[in-house]
Parts: structure tokens; C-alpha cells; sequence
């Protein structure tokens, strides 16, 4: 039997890799520690010391302190600082003091919640007091919920459940809002995008009710590191918050590797695909028996690897198992994979960054991100799950040949002093406003003059009046519709459809095994697709765009599909403009109308990544209308250069500019898109357009359009820092003309 390599083997033997191109060690931290604050109930003191907690790290000390004055706090600190007791005990000691006081806890999903109902339950043991804590969400038996909504100090949910089952029946929740003393929100960075814009919308619902039972609850809000922490706490909130970032709580020691995959086709600059590095590295952890986490960017590459390394010859030993993890896969079958990783007998999970947030899922050693994860904070909360003992933890990323990973790679100093992205929301979008002000309207009436946030309601009131969802009756808008509106209304997108994915393998026990958007459907579940899912392949067989629904069936194929859109661009309104005569281009930012329609699928061999097949997707084309950035060249470019030259230097600059996007605004591959056209049609120039992938647009380009000379500033340095002549993936990618066009595009960039 094969002898087990120990963890300091396997790094002396990173440390002689050739692909190992930067080694950076974050040495271990003591902790600050700062006393009990004089005012903290006896009680807490005694069941702090009965756990061994004898006092407290700077930033929670601080945190009580300042809950206390009766401040709102939006509190930022890393992964694993004990930021659970910055909440815990403010909230205790009110409920302590007056247990006919109530908080009201909301985490981004059910996993975090329960995470942390055990913890406050361990807290409430100790203190030996019988404060009612509970968890309420959509696995919450029926026989406890009536006790919930009357007893619970302390509730536990959602910003989906709070959205569409508490505040529509606030009625039945009377003790909780006349007595609403704190609003806890954790991770408060994953609520940007469309679903931050909707729980902001979610939160002004929530209090526009308390304030009608007599409450002003405060806010303390906890994240992992943003750039506008307290910018992005007051937009969510509506309140001025006060910023908590010094952080008090100690580290162990821990390795950050940057691998480079080799160049495999010099003539090309193409390197060996990361996916590759990634399997042979985890594999030489979990054959030595320590527990590592695999982190990649899309489901699909998380179904690769997990399938990838189940094939792994782990012997007989039942604790090296892989499991996939992700959004899309069942609620217990999620339970089930975090409950292996606490108790050891799951020795390994690949994960989408479904995994990045605190749910306990033991003390794992090793840490591997497929590419750079699209943001500084994810960076830093997945490389926090690796650590939590007292023994050294590996963080390695490995590069793919995108122009970002390699820019990184290339950028150690940027990379590791570098200040995080901005996190964007925009509550405003008016498809997120108008669909939750009527859950507004359905739980209190609009009285006229009334604001919703900051936004005069009146107008609103009245178009939804001539859709007959409202009626106006003595100065108020009333819901008249049947339809309860919370429940057709989903915080995840802006636009409410979801399509159930059906396996109808055994006819005879058709079950339902995922659920995805209809714009994931559109590109992944179309008829003759294979889908991944927990590494086994399905074949799609029906996409029922009626009743949202994919049949699909069992299939044993040793490829993968993957599609191509062809996208129409027309922009409806110039909102913002100006000119940057250097380089004889503009800049806008504005209203866009965008038609994708899929039109041809690849079949990919999983081994080699080559194409073996090909083709055709019958579905109607996607229309939405957002908001786009673009940047537009005067025509004597394409003169200078050539149609074919310029065609080629502006798809590399998309290429590139996607690539970028990431290091300015907190965005995910599916946020936003790039699309460049040799002449746009509100201007007939040749244009790159950068545009939000969600119906009216929720911040992202807005942000794109003002950060446009900083991106084109990074841009030029990832082309200058790739030592290709013709293109390469590492920077413009592969274009016709490479070598003029990468040229064309270089002086272009320099003006």
C-alpha cells in the first residue's frame, strides 16, 4: 500500500514546480482582545466564560458598544473573525433586558440560517435563560409556525421568505413588529446586482410595516471586504450607517500559490487548460487524505472537475468521497454533502461560489480556485474556508488563459494590495420597483404624497390603477388584484420565470433534479444539450417553453455542449456623453434594447476539449431592453487600418475589456456582456457596447461608463504584458489579422 504524503512533502514539492509562479505566505496574526464592555449582561459574561471566551476581539467589543448607543453598523471583516457574536450579543442583551423585545435575523440562504440557529442555540444554553430563538423558512414545520410568529424573539429567515410569506401576512405577526428592535444582515456584500436591488426593495417594505406598528428597529450589517461598505449598507437600508473595519480576531499562517499551466503551443501562446492543473493538484491532496475544496466559476466546470476526480482510484476507504455543490440542486441533497464535510466522510467538494459563504462545513486545509473568482471579496471568502484549525492552509489559484488571470499572475503586488470592487445596486430599476411596490400596495394601501424609498409613488400608483392592479379611494391606493403577488415575484432575477429541470429516465418515477432562468435555459437546456449534474450527464430531450419545463434522461457520452448567441444591438437614449479627443473616441452610457437569439450548440470532447460535432437550437430570439456603456471610434480609424484590421483590433478589445470589467465593479460572468459592432446604428461608427445582462439594468454599466479610462489604462497593460506577436487568449484572443489588429489595437489604446 501506497505511504501517504504529508502536507510539508507536498509543498516541498510545489515549491520545485516550475508552474508555481508566485509564493506569497500571510503569516499568522495574534488577536487584539479588549475586555468585557462594563454594560454586557451578567449573564452573557458567565456563558461566554462557561465556552472559554474570557473576553472579546477589538472589533466585537467594538461592535456592542456602538449597537448600544443605538447606532446602525455595518461592520466588515474577513472570513472565520467571529463576527456571528457582533450581532449575538447586542441582540441577547436587549431580549435579556426586555424579553418582550424582537430580532429579526436575515442571511442569503437557508444553509447560513440554520448554521447559525445552532450557534445561538449553543449561546442561549449557556446563558440558561429561555430566550425563544427559531429559524423560519420553507423547511419550518406548520405545527411551529403559529408559536414562531407569537413567542420568537429571535427569527431566523431569509430575504425570500421574508418577502413573500412574512411581510404579505404581517397581520399574523403583530409581537414581532410593535417590538422589532434589531434588523440583522449578514453578508451583506452578496446582495448587489438584481437580487440586492430587490431586498433593498424588500427592506423598504419592511419598514414601511414597522413603522406602522410604532417601530424603528436598528440595522448591523456584517460583509466580507467591499470598497463601499457603508455606501452599499445605507443604499440597501435607506439608513446613514456607521462603519466598523478594524479587525481584532487572530489567524493561522497560510500559503497563497499562484500556477500558471504550462504553454503547451509556443507558436500560440495557448496554455494547458486550467481545468487539468486543477484535477492533478486536488488529486494529490485528497489521495493523502486532507480535506479539500475545489472552487469553480460556472456549474458546468464544477460538474467537469467533480466527474473529473470521482474517477480518482481512492482505494477502499469510504471517506474519500467528491461531491459537486451548487445552486440548482436539491435542498436536502445540499444538507446532506454539508453535513459530510463537518463529519469527515466527504473528503472533498467542488463548488460554485454556492460554498463561499459561512456555512459550517468543518475545518478544511486546502483551498483551490479554478481562475480568479470575478472579485476581490469572493477571493478572500473562499480562501478563508481553508484554515480554520491551527495548522498551516494552502490557498493555491490556478490561472487560466484568460487576459485577467494572466494580468494577476503577472501582478502579484497589484493583486495582494489591491483595494476590492465596488458592490452596485440599483433599487430604482423600474421592472424590480413597479413589481414590488405592489407587494407594497398588497400588504399596506399607498396614501397619496407617499414616498417608497426615495421615490414619490403617486405616478406608479396611478399606472398600476389603469392596469386595474390598484384602486383610488379616498386619497389611497388599494390592491384589488386576486393574485397574491409576492409569490410570482422571485428576488433572484428581474425577470419572473424559473424552468423546472425534470429527469424522465424511469418514466415510472419522473422527479424534478434542478431548476434554472430562463435565460440559463434558453443557452444550456436546449433539445439535443447535455446537462450536467453531481458529474452525471443528461441528455436534453424536451424544452417546453410553456410550461417551463426540460424533460431530460440519463446518458453515458463521453462530451459536453455548449452554445453561441448572436446578439442585435440598438441604443433607445443617450442618458450621459462626452468626448476624449486623444484618442478621437467618446464614451456614453444609456437606455439599450438587445435581441439574443441561440442559434448553434458544440459538442466538446470532456478529455481533449475538442470540438467533434455540432448543431442547430430552434428557439425564438431573447428581446430585453437595460442600460449599456460604449465607447465609439471616429470613422478615421477604420480608415487608417483597414475593415479587417479594425474589425479585429475591436473583438480584441471586447475580449479584453470583459476580461477587465471584474476589477472595477463586483460582477459575475452572467452580469454583464461585451458585444462590438464596426458600426453602431445610433451612430454609424465603429463601437464596443458593455451592457448590464438584466432587464433595466442594475448599476453595473453605470459604473463601466465612469471607470472607462482606468479600464482602458488595464486593458493596454494586459496587451503590452503578453509576449505574443499574432493574439492569444492571454490577451486579444485569437482574431483575423492578429498581428495588425493586436498592433492597430495597441496604438489605438495608447492615445
Amino acid at each position: 500500500m501506497k505511504v501517504r504524503q504529508s502536507m510539508t512533502e507536498i509543498l516541498a514539492e510545489l515549491k520545485k514546480n516550475p508552474n508555481v509562479v508566485h509564493w506569497h505566505t500571510i503569516p499568522g496574526r495574534q488577536a487584539d482582545l479588549a475586555p468585557f464592555p462594563e454594560k454586557l449582561d451578567w449573564r452573557l459574561r458567565r456563558a461566554l466564560v462557561e465556552r472559554g471566551i474570557s473576553s472579546l476581539y477589538s472589533h466585537q467589543a467594538l461592535a456592542f458598544e456602538t449597537a448600544g448607543a443605538g447606532k446602525d453598523i455595518v461592520l466588515v471583516t474577513p472570513t472565520a473573525s467571529g463576527k456571528t457574536l457582533c450581532y449575538n450579543l447586542p441582540v441577547l442583551q436587549s431580549v435579556l433586558a426586555d424579553p418582550s423585545s424582537r430580532a429579526l435575523y436575515l442571511f442569503p440562504t437557508k444553509a447560513l440560517a440554520q448554521d447559525q440557529k445552532s450557534e445561538m442555540e449553543a449561546l442561549i444554553n449557556e446563558i440558561g435563560e429561555p430566550v425563544k430563538s427559531y429559524t423560519y423558512d420553507g423547511d419550518t414545520a406548520g405545527s411551529i409556525r403559529q408559536k414562531i410568529r407569537q413567542a420568537g424573539q429571535i427569527v431566523m429567515t431569509n430575504p425570500d421568505m421574508l418577502h413573500s410569506n412574512i411581510l404579505p401576512h404581517h397581520t399574523k405577526w403583530v409581537s414581532l413588529f410593535e417590538n422589532l428592535r434589531y434588523i440583522v444582515i449578514d453578508e451583506l456584500h452578496t446582495y448587489r446586482g438584481v437580487f440586492g436591488s430587490h431586498v433593498a426593495n424588500v427592506i423598504r417594505r419592511l419598514e414601511r410595516i414597522c413603522a406602522y406598528y410604532g417601530s424603528r428597529p436598528q440595522f448591523i450589517c456584517t460583509s466580507a471586504t467591499i470598497d463601499n461598505p457603508r455606501e452599499h449598507g445605507e443604499a440597501l437600508t435607506g439608513r446613514k450607517m456607521t462603519l466598523i473595519d478594524r479587525n481584532g480576531a487572530p489567524s493561522v499562517r497560510k500559503h497563497f500559490l499562484f500556477y500558471n499551466p504550462p504553454v503547451i503551443n509556443k507558436q500560440l501562446n495557448v496554455r494547458e487548460d486550467e481545468m487539468l492543473a486543477v484535477k492533478d493538484l486536488a488529486a494529490q491532496f485528497l489521495k493523502n487524505g486532507i480535506q479539500t475544496i475545489v472552487f469553480a466559476r460556472s456549474r458546468l466546470k464544477v460538474e467537469l472537475l467533480a466527474s473529473h476526480l470521482q474517477e480518482i482510484n481512492t482505494g477502499r476507504d469510504e471517506r474519500a468521497k467528491i461531491c459537486a455543490y451548487r445552486g440548482g440542486y436539491l435542498p436536502l441533497e445540499r444538507r446532506r454533502i454539508e453535513r459530510g464535510l463537518r463529519d469527515g466522510k466527504i473528503m472533498g467538494v467542488v463548488s460554485t461560489n454556492a460554498l463561499e459563504l459561512g456555512v459550517d462545513i468543518g475545518q478544511l486545509q486546502v483551498c483551490i480556485m479554478t481562475g480568479y473568482p470575478g472579485n476581490m471579496a469572493s477571493v478572500w471568502q473562499q480562501a478563508g474556508r481553508a484554515g480554520r484549525r491551527t495548522e498551516d492552509a494552502v490557498i493555491i489559484m490556478v490561472a487560466s488563459s484568460s487576459p485577467l488571470d494572466q494580468y494577476i499572475t503577472g501582478h502579484p503586488d497589484y493583486f495582494f494590495s489591491g483595494k476590492p470592487e465596488e458592490a452596485r445596486i440599483n433599487p430604482d430599476n423600474l421592472m424590480i420597483l413597479m413589481d414590488q411596490m405592489k407587494c407594497a400596495a398588497y400588504e399596506l394601501p399607498f396614501q397619496k404624497g407617499d414616498t417608497f424609498g426615495d421615490e414619490p409613488v403617486d405616478d406608479l400608483c396611478e399606472f398600476l390603477s389603469d392596469e386595474d392592479v390598484l384602486h383610488y379611494q379616498s386619497g389611497k391606493w388599494y390592491w384589488m388584484n386576486d393574485a397574491f403577488p409576492a409569490n410570482e415575484i422571485s428576488l433572484r432575477s428581474a425577470v419572473q420565470d424559473s424552468f423546472a429541470i425534470v429527469d424522465a429516465t424511469d418514466r415510472g418515477h419522473v422527479k424534478v433534479i434542478g431548476e434554472m432562468d430562463r435565460f440559463g435555459a434558453m443557452t444550456m437546456l436546449y433539445e439535443d444539450a447535455i446537462y450536467l449534474h453531481q458529474g452525471r450527464q443528461y441528455h436534453v430531450d424536451q424544452l417546453d417553453l410553456e410550461e417551463r419545463k426540460a424533460y431530460v434522461h440519463r446518458v453515458d457520452v463521453n462530451y459536453y455542449t455548449d452554445s453561441d448567441l448572436a446578439v442585435q444591438l440598438d441604443v433607445l437614449e443617450v442618458d450621459q456623453h462626452s468626448e476624449m479627443p486623444a484618442a478621437r473616441a467618446e464614451k456614453g452610457f444609456g437606455d439599450v434594447s438587445v435581441r439574443a437569439l441561440p442559434t448553434v450548440f458544440k459538442k466538446i470532447r470532456f478529455e481533449t476539449l475538442e470540438n467533434i460535432g455540432w448543431g442547430h437550437i430552434h428557439l425564438p430570439e431573447l428581446e430585453m431592453h437595460t442600460n449599456a456603456a460604449w465607447i465609439s471610434f471616429q470613422e478615421d480609424w477604420l480608415e487608417r487600418f483597414g475593415k479587417d484590421v479594425f474589425q479585429g483590433a475591436l473583438v480584441g478589445l471586447s475580449h479584453l475589456l470583459r476580461h477587465a470589467a471584474p476589477l472595477f465593479v463586483m460582477s459575475d460572468q452572467a452580469d454583464l456582456s461585451v458585444v462590438p459592432k464596426i458600426k453602431a446604428p445610433h451612430n454609424e461608427q465603429p463601437t464596443v457596447f458593455i451592457y448590464d445582462k438584466y432587464p433595466g439594468g442594475v448599476g453595473l454599466s453605470k459604473k463601466i461608463y465612469e471607470a472607462m479610462p482606468l479600464m482602458l489604462e488595464k486593458v493596454t497593460e494586459m496587451v503590452e504584458g503578453c509576449g505574443c506577436e499574432s493574439g492569444c487568449p492571454s490577451c486579444i484572443g485569437f482574431v483575423n489579422e492578429g498581428r495588425r489588429a493586436k498592433q492597430a489595437l495597441l496604438e489605438l489604446l495608447k492615445k
